[in-house]
């Protein structure tokens, strides 16, 4: 743990990032005891997004030509005629994360691209965009390690936010910017065990690698918050999505704290577990917190995984009754694929019916509530 003195300067030192004008760019703030992202309009706004979305699935050859003859291989009009009626259908206000898991295994795990500005604009929803600032995703298995202190990865972090917050940078439906997905900072996973953590936990048993791992996480947060300042000065910064179930050392926290605006989190677990997570690390930082990953699930006998609906019910309405949590990102897909396993539709478009029925009834009550508390 980090001495209390060093994290106590840390979080004075924590500004929140919000600096955007309030008339055109989400923000975050308090009202009436309770943290929102604040619409560019000026409205509290609890984020129930999708996560994963993906038009690959319908491209299968079991399909035939099912892509090119509803959607005219276009994917302006898969966004616009399914997707976006879908979301909104279904009670989501927002997109958390689009990119989908494509292969999965011990020498590859690897997504489908990130969205384009244009196709943000063609589905219409709020979203949050995801920045390929580095690898050191728990799941990665291919990349090595940055390096912070060579030239190339600054050069690299420049390059990142000109490609992609230049573009972004003026559009109001955008919530904020990712990281990484569930950084390793002081844990592996099996895929990634070979390369290990980004810094050795045991180094964290004295004082002068705490220090250690507080610098080297300082590197991280300060180059990529001024590589995306250097080009968008206004958007939301919402950092990793740490992994809860795994160690998350309080140094990272602190040297995140001055450079992003909410804590953000993915988390599998009941919503008791989830809830005292999120008050757990909003106490200690004052920080928002996002659930930006999660979901319930069954598991069928064929090895498939169906959503939960009234498990995501349950999450659902306990993350209401933390004030602190400012929004929840299922974790999709849209359209399920051989490697997920799990979506709203299948290949073909079939919906989950059972969950859909628990999930959208969840999502209108939420906006029903918003509605009353805000």
């Amino acid at each position: 743990m980090m001495n209390r003195r060093a994290l106590l300067a840390s979080l004075a030192a924590a500004t929140v990032c919000r600096g955007a004008d309030e008339r055109r760019f989400f923000t975050v703030a308090q009202r009436k005891g309770r943290w929102w992202f604040i619409t560019p309009e000026g409205r509290p706004f609890f984020s129930i997004g999708l996560n994963h979305i993906d038009p690959a699935p319908l491209r299968y050859a079991s399909n035939g030509d099912l892509w090119e003859r509803k959607y005219g291989n276009s994917m302006e009009k898969w966004l616009k005629e399914a997707v976006a009626p879908d979301l909104k259908a279904w009670g989501f206000n927002s997109v958390g994360w689009t990119q989908e898991v494509v292969t999965r295994g011990s020498t590859n795990h690897r997504h489908s691209r990130a969205f384009t500005f244009e196709e943000y604009q063609w589905l219409g929803l709020p979203y949050c965009h995801q920045l390929p600032f580095a690898d050191f995703h728990q799941w990665e298995a291919e990349t090595r390690h940055p390096d912070f202190d060579a030239p190339e990865f600054a050069e690299w972090c420049d390059y990142v936010a000109r490609e992609h917050c230049a573009r972004l940078k003026d559009d109001p439906k955008l919530i904020g910017y990712f990281y990484i997905d569930c950084p390793t900072w002081v844990h592996t996973r099996p895929e990634s065990a070979w390369k290990g953590p980004l810094y050795d936990p045991e180094k964290l048993k004295t004082e002068a690698g705490r220090k250690e791992l507080h610098e080297l996480a300082t590197k991280w947060y300060r180059i990529t918050h001024d590589a995306i300042r250097r080009y968008d000065k206004h958007h939301l910064i919402l950092g990793d999505r740490y992994e809860a179930r795994e160690p998350i050392a309080d140094e990272v926290i602190a040297a995140a704290l001055p450079y992003v605006d909410v804590l953000s989190f993915q988390h599998f677990a009941p919503p008791d577990q989830v809830a005292a997570n999120l008050t757990h690390w909003h106490q200690k930082t004052g920080k928002p917190v996002l659930v930006a990953d999660t979901s319930a699930q069954i598991r069928e006998k064929d090895g498939r995984a169906r959503h939960d609906g009234p498990g995501y019910a349950k999450l659902l309405a306990a993350l209401r009754e933390v004030p602190s949590c400012v929004g929840l990102h299922l974790c999709g897909a849209y359209l399920r694929n051989e490697t997920r396993k799990r979506a709203l539709r299948d290949a073909s478009e079939k919906p989950d019916e059972a969950a859909l029925e628990a999930i959208t009834r969840a999502n209108r009550e939420t906006a029903a509530w918003m509605e009353r508390v805000r």
